[in-house]
């Protein structure tokens, strides 16, 4: 009989094998190599690697609302750009907007469209209104000010302005491009795991200073996975 494991409710493999499991998930192996690895069926290892990645969700959507210097923008995953259709209504892509504080942690969010009203409710659910806040010209975040920002300062890509002085928002632009990096090994994704992949991508590059083997055990073991 397989002994107890505190990280998982009527789990089928031992406590140690599934630490050996994080374990490899924390190196941002796949679960092919985590399967062969710790030779674990890969049926299995995806459905551990779902549970984990639901639990990080879980955990990053618990966080603090932002509060200092803000970069906000919004970035599209997906399928190849289709012919005709550009900017930011591109057809067949996942809208994500982003939070960014200067001090290197990030926040993402999919969205239905780029309108101001769907940025503004993202930005007033996890930005202090105290804080200055940094975009690019799109017109979706007209009016922040209008709401309660106290500040909000932009470039104009449009007019090809990038940076004037420390007003920019390089910080959630180098977030998309690791996200992206990371997230085209994951070859044919399904869209109904696409928001776990994302999440997981936001705790790696928020906690990449720390042991996130140790820090996804303690996730697990105060929030164990459940199998019915």
């Amino acid at each position: 009989m397989t002994k107890k494991n505190r990280y998982a409710k009527r789990s089928r493999i031992s406590e140690a094998k599934f630490r050996q499991l994080v374990k490899l998930f924390c190196l941002d192996l796949t679960a092919t190599q985590i399967a062969a690895i710790s030779h674990l069926n890969i049926n299995t290892v995806d459905k551990y690697l779902f549970g984990i990645r639901q639990r990080i969700a879980e955990y990053c959507e618990s966080e603090s609302p932002f509060k200092g210097d803000i970069e906000v923008d919004e970035s599209f995953f997906g399928a190849r750009r289709v012919k005709g259709k550009r900017g930011r209504g591109a057809y067949g892509k996942t809208i994500v907007f982003g939070i960014f504080k200067r001090n290197g942690t990030v926040y993402t969010e999919i969205v239905p469209d780029c309108s101001r009203r769907s940025l503004q409710r993202a930005i007033r659910g996890h930005v202090a209104l105290d804080s200055v806040i940094y975009s690019d010209g799109w017109r979706g975040y007209n009016g922040l000010v209008d709401v309660g920002y106290g500040k909000h300062l932009r470039v104009n890509h449009g007019n090809d302005e990038f940076v004037r002085g420390h007003v920019h928002i390089n910080g959630i632009e180098g977030f998309w491009g690791l996200a992206k990096t990371r997230l085209s090994k994951f070859k044919g994704m399904h869209p109904s795991t696409f928001y776990y992949h994302l999440k997981e991508c936001e705790f790696r590059y928020n906690y990449r200073n720390e042991n996130m083997y140790k820090l996804v055990l303690k996730i697990i073991r105060n929030h164990p996975l459940c199998w019915g």
